[in-house]
């Protein structure tokens, strides 16, 4: 009889942040990881580097999260980051419709030239502004009614993905809504095959083996990690 006790397989995954300036990547990863949002952040200089745990039902993933910045002066830098990465989140802002043209260029990128196999999800940010979120826009309580800035209709982005087998997700990093549910459900698609042979190689070697409390500055802004699970 197994015992119920006995720990669950962990296993690393190298996540990749791709996105225009601006569409709240890092806002994302900040909710994620710390569950904290910060309305004025600043822009991310190259990449930054976080850690975060997924507890799943048979299994514990470690993500390890490469949030890279959306500037075009940064884009030849892309393909370092997201080689051998098993998964990529490829943000777009719902306000802002050259956001999602945008990030139909990264899907292109990343089915042309990343891993095999790797999982991607197509993510909508800043439903908070959009009127038909408006339980978001009161959990947000900041008592700015703005109405209805949504640019990006959910059918358009969602026939998008699924015409390019992608995850689909609408999200507000300032209210948090969807954004354990993205990294949940990107947990759960990566193939067993690509788990097994995970071993979570930073962008440049230098993470090879990436602990708790490993910070990473590639010229970047120092992003911290932090453990626990956000799912």
């Amino acid at each position: 009889m197994a015992d119920s006790n006995a720990p669950k397989p962990s296993s690393s995954v190298k996540l990749v942040l791709l996105g225009e300036a601006a569409v709240g990547k890092s806002s994302l990863v900040l909710r994620f990881v710390n569950n904290d949002f910060q309305e004025n952040k600043e822009p991310t200089i190259g990449a930054a580097f976080l850690t975060q745990k997924c507890n799943l039902p048979t299994r514990t993933i470690k993500f390890e999260i490469w949030d890279t910045a959306g500037q075009e002066r940064f884009a030849s830098l892309a393909p370092m980051y997201y080689r051998n990465a098993q998964a990529a989140l490829v943000v777009y802002d719902l306000t802002k419709p050259t956001s999602l043209v945008k990030a139909k260029h990264w899907v292109a990128e990343l089915q042309r030239q990343a891993s095999p196999g790797i999982v991607i999800a197509l993510v909508g940010n800043k439903l908070d502004l959009a009127s038909d979120s408006v339980a978001e826009r009161e959990e947000a309580d900041d008592g700015d009614d703005s109405g209805d800035a949504r640019k990006v209709s959910t059918e358009e982005a969602k026939a998008y993905a699924e015409e390019e087998n992608l995850l689909f997700f609408e999200t507000s990093a300032k209210t948090g809504h969807n954004v354990t549910e993205v990294f949940t459900a990107i947990a759960n698609a990566i193939p067993e095959t690509s788990l097994k042979s995970a071993r979570g190689p930073g962008a440049t070697g230098a993470a090879s083996r990436a602990g708790e409390e490993q910070r990473v500055n590639l010229g970047a802004r120092d992003a911290g990690t932090k453990d626990g699970c956000a799912c």
